[in-house]
């Protein structure tokens, strides 16, 4: 094989690992999006009307829902949201999503959001 050969090749598979993080990246954030949107759509943004996660949708996949469909980033997203308290937990561990943190985040940018 030649040298420009294996240049080649390596410059392709680092192509495809960027390629794979920037699509990564592009889910997760649309996740985050889809998270948020619901819960405004369930009107869970205080402690007051918090739900519960099956309520809100965003109970986690068995092992045969997750192998018939892709990978879902909802639950990565939720996670994220709520290492960063944005999703709040209540003490009967409810949830709900506070406005104030997201909008000090930055995340919410005010762009309107589709559900899929």
């Amino acid at each position: 094989m030649e040298v420009s050969t294996i240049v080649y090749l390596v410059l392709f598979f680092i192509a495809l690992l960027v390629i794979a993080g920037l699509v990564s990246r592009w889910r997760m954030k649309r996740a985050m999006r889809q998270v948020i949107l619901i819960f405004r759509e369930n009107t869970a943004t205080s402690s007051r009307s918090a739900k519960a996660i099956n309520e809100l949708g965003l109970s986690p996949q068995g092992m045969m829902g997750g192998m018939f469909k892709g990978r879902d980033y909802k639950q990565y997203a939720l996670n994220m949201l709520m290492k960063a308290e944005i999703v709040q937990v209540t003490e009967d561990g409810k949830m709900y999503l506070s406005e104030d943190k997201l909008y000090a985040s930055g995340i919410d940018s005010g762009a309107s959001y589709s559900r899929y």
